[in-house]
């Protein structure tokens, strides 16, 4: 059975080698080509001559940029083997781990389409690599319920709307206001003033309060509701980039700027080099004398 100071040491030793290799700039930038180059097969298969021309050598090519890619989440997890948990702290870790094996299940790969999403999920991890999108992506995320809120009061104003041009307009423009449906799919259209010219006309040939409609709903609508929508966007960006500082300042930290964490370390290696001479003194036989073994054992223990 191995000595679990031996494993200790064996798992520092790998995860200094793997850290030393996936924290290289030159790796994220090969990684950050992988993805591209992966994405450029993806468009290439959808071209009916070219994909039948070179079917063989895409399929390696795909092959490849999947043997690739285990072996950068390999390196990743090797990066983390004296701490895995802090592996799966991370959600990119957790997403990139995610879409690399699920590529070797038999489901997914029996199925073409599924398997086509999921080499589209790849592209994504370019997030990573680049600060600015992966603000934005979680900016997106954390707009998420706001704009769940905005997309409700959106839905009750077009249906109060649609409810008052099918009452208003059913019978002179069936085509638009014929039904709810019809209405509410008007209104959605001329949210993006898209044909709001012609339905103003339309209206001003029944009634010249249509206009009073019209022009409450483009208001509240297209003014109101959207930049509420961009409010709710502009906070969460904010949000999203002071969380990134939050992380980054944390990562700088844990990386050596914590005078305490240094002084940790130097314990640890400290204790690793008494660990080493213990273990040597065993292998010889030679062992200390109890006088002699009582201070290195203390000092080992402190």
């Amino acid at each position: 059975m191995m000595d679990p100071s031996t494993t200790r040491r064996a798992r520092r030793q790998l995860a200094v080698r793997c850290r030393a290799v996936t924290e290289d700039p030159a790796f994220a930038i090969l990684v950050f080509a992988l993805i591209l180059f992966n994405a450029a097969l993806q468009g290439a298969e959808t071209y009916q001559g070219l994909a039948a021309q070179y079917r063989e050598a895409l399929h390696a090519a795909e092959v490849c940029c999947l043997v690739l890619f285990t072996g950068e989440i390999a390196l990743r997890l090797g990066a983390h083997a004296d701490r895995p948990k802090a592996f799966f702290r991370d959600p990119w870790n957790v997403f990139d781990l995610l879409v690399v094996t699920a590529a070797f299940l038999p489901s997914v790969q029996e199925n073409t389409t599924l398997l086509r999403i999921l080499r589209l999920a790849r592209v994504l991890r370019s997030a990573r690599f680049l600060p600015q999108l992966r603000v934005l992506l979680l900016a997106v995320g954390r707009s998420l319920p706001g704009t769940v809120s905005f997309l409700f009061v959106g839905a009750l104003v077009v249906y109060v709307y649609a409810m008052v041009g099918w009452l208003c307009f059913a019978e002179s423009d069936p085509q638009h206001y014929g039904s709810v449906g019809r209405a509410a799919l008007t209104l959605f259209l001329l949210t993006t003033l898209d044909g709001f010219g012609d339905a103003v006309h339309a209206g001003l040939a029944i009634s010249r309060f249509t206009l009073l409609y019209y022009a409450s709903y483009v208001l509240l609508a297209s003014f109101v509701l959207v930049n509420v929508l961009i409010g709710v966007v502009l906070t969460s960006l904010d949000e999203a980039r002071e969380t990134e500082k939050e992380a980054e300042a944390q990562r700088r930290l844990t990386e050596g700027g914590d005078p305490l964490l240094e002084v940790r370390r130097r314990i640890a290696a400290a204790r690793e080099a008494l660990d080493e001479v213990e273990a040597g003194l065993r292998g010889v036989g030679d062992a200390p004398t109890p006088a002699a073994a009582r201070p290195l054992e203390t000092a080992r223990r402190s």
